[in-house]
């Protein structure tokens, strides 16, 4: 990691009302939350699979029901973006909480961290979180896209030449590619994918692109449809929607880019993370 210090961990800059989910209202707004990772709802079952899958590297001391709790608990305030209190109590609980952990610390790196360094670091930490889950929760297959995630935002923040020297472009496709084996579903991995192709072909170009990593236009578009059609009511996959457009086309296709954009910040947020991909939209426009 570059840095072990402390860091202050900026608030959510909205009313966290509307994206209260207390008691039984996590449960009933889950598969809206989660359509876009396909995280199973973390009842009692679900826990003891994750405890079991965990073998030795599963937190000691706690049962089935305890650690559903836990992270219900988490997930609740990871989604009314209380991220700090999300990051650290699904830390705490090692791999099998580093699902909600790695989710908390990269959304907010990307949205409410200013400094280009801190948010590299705390990519960092989300990758290493990562995997350690990987290792230890192989079977699952955001252990593999929570990976895909961080190491992708890190390389965003790094030169193209240091990125490709380390190997990231190849490690990403590979915990995209799992992750999509895993939960064919996962509307999150697709969107990533189309980010991935169309990255890859802004930066080296098409030929040496697709020669050395595969990068495809037609590949690019193939995912980021996908993704619109697996969470046509979430932000984000417009937004990346937008991105790729950018990426592959440039000012060609600005207008729909623009449109891709005005339609993610017109989406109704269901909870903290819309609300900071949506205002990301909006801003894209001004």
């Amino acid at each position: 990691m570059a840095t072990k210090k402390k860091s202050a961990w900026a608030k959510f800059p909205h009313d966290q009302k509307p994206f209260e989910f207390a008691g039984d209202k996590l449960k009933k707004a889950w598969p809206g939350l989660h359509a876009g990772d396909c995280e199973p709802f973390p009842d009692a079952k679900r826990a003891a699979a994750l405890l079991k899958a965990a073998g030795k590297a599963a937190p000691k001391g706690i049962d089935a029901d305890a650690l559903a709790e836990s992270l219900q608990d988490a997930w609740r305030a990871f989604h009314r973006g209380d991220f700090q209190q999300a990051f650290e109590a699904g830390a705490a609980l090692g791999p099998v909480g580093a699902s909600v952990a790695t989710r908390a610390i990269g959304i907010h790196a990307t949205y409410l961290v200013d400094d280009a360094d801190e948010q590299l670091a705390r990519y960092q930490q989300a990758g290493e979180l990562a995997e350690a889950a990987v290792a230890a929760l192989p079977g699952e297959a955001n252990s593999h896209y929570r990976l895909a995630f961080a190491l992708g935002r890190y390389s965003q923040g790094i030169s193209i030449a240091k990125a490709l020297k380390l190997g990231l472009a190849t490690k990403v496709r590979k915990a995209l590619d799992r992750t999509l084996e895993l939960a064919p579903k996962h509307a999150e991995a697709h969107t990533a994918l189309a980010v991935y192709h169309a990255e890859i072909i802004a930066k080296v170009g098409g030929l040496i692109g697709g020669m050395t990593y595969g990068a495809k236009t037609a590949e690019a578009e193939k995912h980021i449809a996908q993704a619109l059609k697996l969470t046509p009511a979430s932000p984000i996959a417009h937004v990346e929607q937008a991105n790729v457009l950018l990426l592959l086309h440039g000012d060609k296709r600005e207008d729909d880019a623009a449109a891709a954009f005005e339609k993610a910040g017109r989406l109704e947020p269901r909870d903290a993370m819309e609300k900071l991909d949506a205002d990301y939209a909006k801003a894209q426009l001004e």
